[in-house]
């Protein structure tokens, strides 16, 4: 019997991304089947993007439009960072962005739960930074106890390096800048810094 060729980098790289798929998939399947909370016939509300992302983007919950589509970011949220990201010249399809409640019930809170499936998201994406929406998600963020981690501050803009493998940029709670310029502004000015920090990534 022949010796099998070894896997080329391609071949690699292509076997951990169909892994990172099947889990992902795993993950949501096990969302849509918990039932902890009392969401009655909403969906959960889902991560989405790309399930190897450098970028993974946390708020702390659904906006109605993202409530309705079962999916993070979709919306106006959705259509401003992919506005943002084009100045940035970061290409939103290699990002991943989900929320910390997982289901839209009152009161707005993370269950234990949720906070796990962030965790496994997180493990599952193994991102290069974390950007944080608001202090909701950076308490959200505070109480997952990432092995390694260093504590969060909430300095907007700033990018604080997290654990040895990823670091984390905290921002304003993008839903609550939509409507106010001087917000926005203050938002742009925090989420420019992930320009600043993928400007920097080796490329390769």
């Amino acid at each position: 019997m022949k010796d099998e060729m070894p896997l080329t980098d391609d071949e690699i790289r292509e076997k951990y991304l169909e892994r990172a798929i099947r889990e992902l998939n795993s993950l949501a399947h096990e969302i849509h089947g918990c039932d902890e909370c009392p969401r009655g016939s909403l969906m959960p509300v889902l991560g989405s993007g790309h399930p190897q992302a450098d970028i993974f983007l946390l708020k702390h919950t659904a906006k109605p439009a993202e409530v309705e589509e079962g999916v993070a970011f979709y919306g106006r949220a959705g259509t401003a960072l992919t506005k943002s990201f084009k100045r940035l010249g970061i290409d939103p399809l290699t990002v991943y962005g989900t929320v910390s409640v997982k289901c839209p019930v009152e009161p707005v809170e993370a269950a234990d739960s949720c906070m796990a499936r962030v965790l496994d998201e997180l493990m599952v994406v193994q991102p290069r930074v974390v950007v944080i929406m608001g202090e909701p998600a950076l308490d959200a963020v505070a109480a997952l106890e990432m092995p390694g981690a260093a504590a969060l501050e909430p300095r907007a803009g700033e990018i604080q390096q997290w654990t040895a493998h990823c670091d984390a940029l905290f921002t304003p709670d993008l839903d609550e800048c939509l409507d106010d310029e001087s917000a926005k502004r203050a938002f742009w000015d925090a989420f420019k810094g992930l320009g600043v920090w993928h400007a920097q990534l080796p490329p390769f």
